[in-house]
């Protein structure tokens, strides 16, 4: 059965998944989109995409096509020519989403070509998901971001400072505060906030706690902004609201904000399959 290559093309990293018609999202893998500062060649990536293919026990002949979702514009290249030389053949090369792959939903931003690709495949990925007629979608990547879907059409968000992005700059500015683990002990991951003890503890906390509150706080505004109650349910009559959570601290902050509905880590993926089946 023929598979579809997925690429996620972020700042930090690059997410692969693999799947399949009828089947899903297969597995997925992630790869730092600029090792050593510098964009890798497209030989290199070709050789990556190439590895995962083995590992996953395919031939290259069986990938179908390749579809992507990109915010690194000079990556695009070097992707589009690892996959004609690695993955070509008559018919077959990558498509990205939205430019090659049109999404089924009213993009109103007032400057629809400024919105990252990501954030409305995020959106449409949410939309098609869930029966929800409001949804807030907050991702957390190298920013973090939070988009508001209001029936089809995506109305636009905030972006804020990510979770590792901000601890990163927080170590850069600062010679005696010790590393930051960003992981919580058994009893604050059953959602219970203490004073912290030492550095470590209290950054920790300050952390995942903090950006807690934030989608909290912002979550709350922003149902205001959309018309709705912030905590009602999708089976709420007149107007719901349900809050979906991504990326690689989504988990985390989830099983301490109680504002997060549901986490879908493979948001991004799963729409990019969506798009290229309904592109079908």
């Amino acid at each position: 059965m023929d598979t579809v290559l997925l690429l996620d093309v972020g700042n930090t990293n690059v997410k692969i998944g693999l799947a399949r018609p009828g089947h899903g999202i297969r597995t997925s893998y992630a790869l730092p989109t600029a090792p050593a500062g510098s964009l890798a060649t497209a030989d290199a990536w070709g050789l990556q995409l190439l590895d995962i293919c083995r590992v996953e026990g395919l031939d290259p002949g069986e990938i179908a096509e390749i579809v992507a979702c990109s915010v690194v514009p000079p990556m695009n290249p070097v992707l589009t020519r690892a996959a004609a030389r690695f993955f070509g053949r008559p018919g077959q090369g990558i498509r990205f989403v939205p430019e090659d792959i049109a999404l089924p939903i009213e993009n109103r931003y007032a400057r629809p070509q400024e919105v990252g690709a990501d954030r409305l495949v995020t959106a449409y990925s949410a939309r098609s998901s869930c029966q929800a007629h409001n949804l807030i979608v907050v991702d957390f990547g190298t920013a973090t971001t939070f988009d508001c879907v209001q029936g089809g059409a995506y109305l636009g968000g905030l972006i804020c400072p990510g979770v590792l992005s901000s601890a990163r700059a927080l170590a850069t500015g600062t010679a005696k505060l010790p590393q930051i683990t960003l992981e919580l002990g058994p009893a604050q991951l059953a959602g219970s906030l203490r004073i912290g003890t030492s550095t470590a503890d209290s950054l920790n906390q300050g952390f995942i706690f903090g950006f807690a509150a934030l989608v909290e706080g912002l979550v709350a505004r922003l149902a205001q902004s959309l018309g709705v109650a912030p905590g009602t349910g999708p089976d709420a009559k007149g107007g719901d609201l349900r809050v979906i959570a991504t990326g690689g601290f989504a988990p985390m902050i989830a099983s301490v904000c109680p504002a997060i509905h549901e986490v879908r880590e493979e948001l991004l993926l799963e729409g990019l399959f969506l798009a290229w089946e309904s592109a079908r």
